[in-house]
């Protein structure tokens, strides 16, 4: 239950740039974590694919770039 929490507040600080760093965790919610995708497994690869219509893809994915950048901690 706890991680459910502090996703919404970690997540402007550590992936989110522009505007989309201000979001509350009400607009987080409906426009990032309500995308519609698709979990599509290849070979030994995971691949997640979100709709290009959706006017919030963009974010998305530069949020995953900047999480990927990310130092691993263990």
């Amino acid at each position: 239950m706890q991680i459910a929490l502090d996703l919404p507040a970690w997540m402007p600080m550590l992936a989110l740039t522009g505007k989309a760093r201000l979001w509350e965790p009400r607009r987080l919610r409906l426009r990032l974590f309500t995308t519609a995708g698709q979990l599509v497994t290849t070979g030994r690869r995971r691949i997640l694919r979100l709709a290009r219509h959706w006017p919030w893809t963009s974010h998305i994915t530069t949020a995953l770039e900047q999480l990927a950048l990310l130092p691993n901690p263990g």
